[in-house]
């Protein structure tokens, strides 16, 4: 009965001594992402494109824009200030989510994928060794590639046993 209870009082003094942290990513500053604008591959701040004018825009993208073109251009550039802060950060989700995407953070990697299907478990250490804003991402796709060809390979020796019986 002695160990029962010293069990129970261990086990609660340990749930209780674990805390919890959270934490949260920084905001992202408007002043910080910059898109590719024009064929010759420039680039410009979400902050600057908020505040320029069409005609400056025309001189950055080497093109002429027509009326409807500049109408829409400033609706998104109104649309675009709503959504940054007087303090330059970023208060839309939506943005945030697209950046995400956009950073390699998420959706299906085909390179990560194909060393783990091909190369197995070799083809996962290569995916730690390479060193880009995409090693998690590859990584992720690279243990999930190898284990589809352990299933697979699974799923094929049972199937030979099984024929075989």
């Amino acid at each position: 009965m002695k160990k029962i209870l010293l069990l129970i009082t261990a086990v609660s003094m340990l749930t209780c001594s674990f805390a919890t942290a959270s934490t949260s990513r920084p905001p992202l500053k408007a002043s910080e992402i910059f898109l590719p604008i024009g064929k010759t591959g420039a680039k410009i701040s979400l902050l600057e494109l908020s505040t320029i004018s069409v005609k400056q825009l025309e001189q950055l993208t080497d093109r002429k824009l027509g009326l409807f073109d500049k109408v829409n251009f400033r609706i998104a550039q109104k649309k675009l200030r709503d959504n940054i802060d007087r303090d330059g950060t970023i208060n839309s989700k939506k943005i945030e989510r697209v950046m995400a995407k956009k950073s390699g953070e998420t959706g299906f990697h085909i390179g990560g994928f194909a060393l783990g299907f091909f190369l197995g478990l070799i083809g996962v250490l290569i995916a730690y060794l390479l060193n880009d804003d995409y090693k998690h991402n590859r990584v992720k796709w690279a243990w999930i590639g190898c284990g589809v060809v352990l299933i697979l390979n699974i799923i094929l020796i049972v199937a030979v046993f099984n024929s075989v019986d």
